[in-house]
């Protein structure tokens, strides 16, 4: 065997470079295999038959939907930098050595004045006086070049950017600050009711008439008006945010100062319906006073507001508090209530939920106290 070694030695630093270059060859043939190129002049159609027939193509793709995509292709390729090249030629037609050169050709494209860039170490000109113009202008940008924007025109950029980024903060700090306002709004219970209303005699046999009141809203402002719980003088629970007539009474708009115990108390009262009432604390003008002995009353035509307060039993029983902002209830609450305390059908509920929040909704009470007191029912109810 040790005889035969020199032999074996030989053969294979023979054949084994012989192998590797026919292994080689087929690599070379297989990647530099010539595919056919379009020609200037051959139309997309003229070219896929010449490729499609040629014998290299039909011998290496046997199938015909793959040799038509390379063939596809390959015109697709040329046709790109045909086109892209063109460009570039056109292009290339505007770069001058010389400035006098590019000032003429500005003025047969229609611009004024010329421009400079560096081209490979190389000062060449251009025509317009930018390269923005110049492109408006003949819809073509030189591959790889990106003008220098000038200095003030970076300036302006800055300040435009700066002056954006400074509207969007205010934005936000505006948006923040109403937020905090909303959210700290949130904290007061707010109500609305009727402190008196016109042409109704309470227990105390007054009847105040519209427009009574008029003068002294005038002049106090809702501000001016104290909001008292029961009457006590040293028990101010909130402030009035709304006071005015309208056809019915007086209307009164207020908010529960939530963080003094009266406050808070009054206002879980208020949502339970625990305490509904409202009476007013004023002085009465005489010369703006009659009285009607028959129908045992006294009518009052003015009067100096000076508070209203949050009762259990008011002098005038339809002076009440119509609604606790927290306490409203959606159309579909409604429904859902209506259909499990009274038995109802879904039908029903839709009908009787739309009345009961249309009612909710209306700024002018109706005088019909049984529709006032029905409202109260159906609202204690859902909240049991």
């Amino acid at each position: 065997m040790d005889k035969c070694k020199p032999f074996l030695e030989y053969y294979l630093y023979l054949f084994i470079p012989s192998i590797s270059c026919a292994y080689l060859t087929l690599y070379v043939l297989y990647v530099d295999m010539p595919i056919p190129k379009p020609t200037s002049i051959e139309s997309r159609q003229d070219f896929l038959k010449r490729c499609m027939g040629d014998d290299t193509m039909t011998s290496e793709y046997t199938d015909s939907d793959q040799r038509l995509a390379v063939c596809t292709n390959e015109y697709d390729s040329y046709k790109e930098d045909s086109i892209e090249n063109e460009e570039k030629e056109e292009i290339r037609k505007d770069v001058f050595d010389n400035p006098a050169e590019a000032s003429a050709r500005a003025k047969q494209i229609g611009c004024v004045g010329i421009h400079s860039h560096d081209e490979d170490g190389n000062k060449v000109f251009m025509p317009c006086k930018t390269h923005e113009e110049y492109t408006e202008l003949t819809g073509r940008e030189l591959s790889g070049y990106k003008p220098k924007k000038p200095k003030k025109k970076e300036e302006e950029d800055l300040i435009d950017n700066l002056a954006e980024l400074k509207d969007i903060l205010e934005v936000k700090s505006e948006l923040k600050a109403y937020e905090d306002e909303d959210e700290e709004n949130k904290e007061y219970g707010e109500f609305e009711g009727y402190g008196s209303v016109f042409g109704n005699k309470d227990l105390g046999n007054d009847v105040i008439e519209k427009g009574a009141f008029a003068k002294s809203i005038r002049r106090r402002k809702a501000k001016g008006v104290k909001l008292l719980y029961q009457h006590k003088s040293d028990m101010p629970i909130g402030v009035f945010d709304e006071i005015k007539e309208d056809e019915h009474g007086l209307v009164v708009k207020g908010r529960l100062a939530l963080k003094t115990q009266a406050g808070a108390e009054a206002y879980e009262l208020l949502k339970m319906g625990a305490l509904d009432g409202l009476s007013i604390g004023f002085r009465v003008n005489p010369k703006e006073v009659s009285y009607d002995k028959r129908g045992g009353k006294r009518i009052i035509k003015e009067v100096d507001l000076m508070e209203v307060s949050l009762v259990t039993f008011p002098m005038n029983p339809q002076a009440t508090v119509r609604s606790v902002k927290g306490e409203q209830y959606s159309i579909r609450e409604w429904e859902n209530g209506l259909r499990d305390a009274f038995n109802l059908s879904r039908s029903e509920a839709k009908v009787a939920a739309k009345a009961v929040t249309k009612c909710f909704d209306q700024r002018e009470v109706d005088e019909s106290a049984e529709l006032v007191d029905a409202i109260k029912e159906l609202t204690l109810t859902l909240k049991t």
